[in-house]
């Protein structure tokens, strides 16, 4: 991997979530790789990092952006058929009670 890259792999891991970040850890802790800890987080130097654990990182990342896509997707079609089945079923049931009816 190129620098570009590994910065890629850095920026990446920083935003996410603290379970995301741990599973990044989890990579590293079980290839051995150098890892530094104080009290302001756990620090890692990216390019000393062999390259299949690279690839490792990289594969983690993109398996969590498929599950964020996957995700929102869901959301949006779960949110679309709660807006035509419980929305608009809402909204004739209210409609339904404006109208008079008129006897003969």
């Amino acid at each position: 991997m190129n620098l570009d890259q590994i910065e890629n792999i850095k920026k990446t891991v920083e935003a996410m979530n603290k379970f995301d970040q741990l599973e990044i850890l989890k990579i590293l802790s079980k290839n051995i790789c150098k890892i530094n800890e104080n009290k302001s987080g756990v620090f890692v130097n990216l390019s000393l990092l062999p390259q299949p654990v690279l690839h490792e990182i990289n594969d983690y990342i993109h398996y969590i952006k498929d599950q964020e896509d996957r995700l929102n997707k869901l959301e949006c079609k779960k949110t679309e058929f709660k807006n035509a089945f419980f929305v608009d079923k809402d909204n004739k049931e209210d409609s339904s009670n404006k109208y008079i009816p008129v006897y003969k």
